[in-house]
């Protein structure tokens, strides 16, 4: 467990900092929600019938003036973002970084396989992105109750479970790309999380590119669809999951048997 904490403890600094990010823009969301909601209807009114922008944030399907739509919407939109592009920068990063920062030689003369340096670290990020859901969930469910008066238990349990394996499959998937890297990874991490999201997009906006949605996670987290059906795509999870499992071999694959330097 040597590695882990020194992982956990190293990466303690940027948590904290994307945590806190993610989480200050989400809550100030959900308590502006009161102030705003006079006029929501108007707006769910607007914003449902501006055609193809409508249908690629769902808000042709959901009503934007109700909070879950609100929610789904626009915390939706933070976290998933946001938490996408954490869960890419520290999944790219997790292996790459020791040729980068030329830590390799050193940390690859104790007596640890590679195959446990990789467990450790594969567990490192997924503790890291599993903490910063959680504490995502937490303060939405105060300032929701604080908002709203209640809280709305199965829908807003169901959206970020779909967040959370969102998080996971990017962070597994970058982190088998972090294997064959050996400079640094922002650039690739960044850019991927991006070009899924706008996939996303695409494909919501014309029926032609429906078939888009089986290469992005975000499919699988749609606000609306899950609002509306209480549940989650099984297919779009199933292919996520082995998006996920195919990034966690091929970081044990090709990283036991690597040329570090």
């Amino acid at each position: 467990m040597t590695i882990f904490k020194h992982e956990i403890r190293k990466a303690r600094i940027p948590w904290l900092i994307w945590t806190a990010s993610i989480s200050f823009m989400v809550v100030i969301c959900i308590l502006m929600y009161p102030q705003m909601e006079s006029e929501m209807d108007a707006m769910g009114n607007m914003f449902a019938s501006m055609g193809s922008f409508s249908a690629a944030f769902g808000m042709d399907k959901l009503n934007f003036g109700s909070f879950l739509g609100f929610y789904s919407v626009e915390c939706g939109n933070i976290l998933g973002l946001g938490g996408a592009f954490f869960a890419c920068l520290v999944g790219a990063a997790a292996l790459s970084k020791e040729e980068k920062d030329k830590t390799a030689e050193f940390l690859l003369t104790h007596p640890v396989s590679r195959s446990t340096v990789i467990t450790e670290k594969l567990d490192a990020v997924l503790v890291q992105v599993l903490a910063l859901n959680l504490v995502v969930f937490l303060l939405s469910l105060i300032c929701t109750r604080i908002s709203c008066g209640q809280i709305y238990w199965r829908e807003m349990l169901l959206i970020h479970a779909a967040y959370l394996l969102l998080l996971v499959e990017l962070s597994c998937v970058c982190f088998g790309i972090s294997a064959f890297l050996k400079n640094s990874s922002l650039g690739i991490g960044m850019g991927l999380a991006c070009i899924l999201y706008f996939l996303n997009l695409m494909a919501n906006m014309t029926d032609s590119l429906k078939f888009l949605k089986w290469f992005t996670p975000f499919s699988y987290c749609e606000g609306s669809d899950i609002v509306i059906n209480m549940k989650l795509d099984g297919g779009y999870v199933l292919v996520g999951l082995l998006f996920t499992t195919a990034g966690i071999a091929a970081a044990y694959w090709h990283y036991t048997k690597k040329d570090v330097q």
